[in-house]
């Protein structure tokens, strides 16, 4: 790994190659022989200038204080406003943001920072080093008064030091010295650059993306408009309306009414009565989705019982049923797209087979089955669809399963926070570093929502973290992997496929490897 020198390309995260199964459809959405959503390539195609649009969105924004945001579906809405030293791009690279280039020194135990002139907030005023270090010590719990309600990024634990500086040229730096080596930080550091001394930001926040915040209707809308001042590569559109609705199949008849202009979050059977209207982009979500197990609750408790899931559930009839037969399987908590450090050996570990999960029941005192409930968020019809099915799959190995269908907010407090639930299925997201991915498996970790505990697996991962040598944190990786498969941590089903509607004026949506929606590549095309 190269350690000295400009932006490193997203800790050697490869995501080029990655393809959904029984599906040739890739990043780009603006070439015809990939699913795009455009229909003819991006060099026919002359962007126009101005204008706005609507995007639907299914859950509503749990703060606008982007250090306090908690849901994947409000920070993917954040991202338009909100930039970090560094960024992801669509190709799984961290680039340049407010800071221009970073050093990773040798050991893993420094990151110093040379931060890019000019760059404005957008309330007029420039970013200075102080507003930066406010940002990520606020991010890392380093702020002498800390804020209860701001979302502490456990992985930035590991620093000891942040300051302020000037090199010999006058430019402003930051350094980052850490108590304990790291070789994955940047992966982390993604988080939002804001104002030191601004205290308004839960209720007009202000950020350095190419997209300034208007205002915000909670369970309606949240409105943003071009930033005339961002430094980067100026958004096409004048205006996006987030339009919240109170799930898919709501959002679903506004999209009929062609009240929507995108939306990210169709299924397969949605997407086919969609065409008239709209080109449908097919890309990866990059999520682990799951039939995720509370290994505190009996029965899951035991191992048998959570092998028995396992080889209950007939992955690929749910890719069938669900999803026209697209998306990629796993058999473990890392997607395909992390292509150095999935560990694809594992992906038919528990082939489908009923009657070793009948026998794996009996064994564990349980010869006629159990009932069991499935809590599902409601706002994403995917999940409950794919829950539907394998309600209908358990059935065959006398497992009784009741879906329990609760809203968005209700599932974070409860099932994620209260760690209240036996089983759900839901996606799981992470950032652009692998450890980011399996962090929450940690005995000890607050994002630990499934209650496992394995000191193998807590060994492991510290040392994965601290790794700098290449060969030996990918094999780190794949053996913590593993581990979670042959434990039978949670039944892991697949890398959905994305169906994303996008109205036949537009072109330039773009998937990314993380969960976002970039509005600012975006554009309409200009009519000749």
């Amino acid at each position: 790994m190269k350690k000295h020198g400009k932006i490193l390309p997203a800790l050697l995260l490869v995501l080029g190659l990655a393809v959904l199964g029984g599906c040739s459809d890739e990043n780009s959405s603006d070439d015809p022989n990939k699913g795009g959503a455009d229909g003819v390539t991006a060099t026919t195609k002359e962007p126009e200038f101005g204008g706005s649009i609507v995007v639907g969105i299914t859950q509503d924004l749990d703060s606008l204080d982007p250090h306090k945001a908690r849901s994947a579906g409000t920070e993917e809405v954040l991202f338009n406003i909100f930039e970090g030293v560094v960024k992801p791009d669509k190709d799984g690279n961290l680039v340049p943001a407010v800071a221009s280039d970073v050093v990773i020194a040798e050991d893993g135990m420094s990151y110093t920072f040379t931060l890019r002139e000019g760059v404005k907030f957008h309330n007029g005023e420039l970013v200075t080093a102080e507003d930066v270090v406010y940002s990520l010590k606020r991010c890392a719990g380093l702020l002498e008064t800390s804020d209860p309600e701001v979302k502490v990024t456990s992985a930035l634990s590991c620093i000891s030091e942040i300051e302020a500086s000037a090199d010999a040229a006058g430019k402003s730096i930051v350094t980052i010295t850490l108590s304990e080596a790291n070789t994955e930080l940047l992966g982390y550091l993604t988080g939002a650059v804001i104002p030191k001394d601004y205290d308004r930001q839960t209720e007009a926040p202000v950020g350095t993306g190419p997209f300034r915040f208007v205002s915000y209707s909670p369970l309606q809308s949240f409105v943003v408009e071009k930033n005339p001042d961002y430094y980067g590569t100026p958004a096409y559109l004048d205006k996006v309306t987030f339009k919240i609705s109170a799930d898919t199949d709501a959002a679903f008849m506004e999209l009929l009414a062609g009240g929507i202009d995108i939306f990210p979050y169709l299924t397969s059977e949605q997407a086919s009565q969609l065409t008239e209207n709209y080109n449908i982009a097919v890309g990866t979500t990059n999520l682990v989705q799951g039939l995720f197990l509370n290994n505190a609750e009996k029965p899951f408790d035991d191992i048998r019982v959570r092998q028995a899931l396992c080889y209950a559930v007939d992955r690929q009839e749910i890719l069938d049923i669900v999803a026209d037969g697209k998306g990629t399987l796993i058999g473990s908590n890392m997607y395909a797209g992390f292509a150095k450090y999935f560990n694809g050996d594992l992906v038919n570990t528990y082939e489908y087979n009923p009657d070793k999960a009948k026998q794996l029941l009996a064994d564990a005192g349980y010869p006629d089955g159990f009932d069991m409930t499935i809590t599902v968020p409601s706002n994403y019809q995917f999940h409950v669809d794919t829950a539907q099915v394998i309600v209908e799959q358990l059935k065959k190995v006398g497992i009784r399963a009741e879906i329990k269908l609760i809203e968005w907010t209700s599932w974070v407090n409860d099932a994620y926070r209260g760690r209240q639930f036996q089983t759900t299925v839901v996606g799981l997201d992470a950032n652009l570093a692998p450890s980011d991915v399996l962090k929450r498996y940690q005995t000890t970790a607050s994002s630990n929502f499934l209650s496992y505990s394995n000191e193998e697996f807590d060994r492991i991962f510290a040392l994965a973290v601290a790794e700098s040598d290449d060969a030996a944190k990918i094999a780190y990786y794949k053996q913590l992997q593993e581990i979670l498969t042959n434990d039978a941590a949670s039944v892991y089903i697949q890398d959905p496929a994305s169906y994303v509607a996008v109205g036949k004026k537009l072109a330039g949506y773009t998937f990314y490897p993380v969960y976002v929606q970039d509005m600012s590549k975006v554009y309409y095309v200009k009519q000749k």
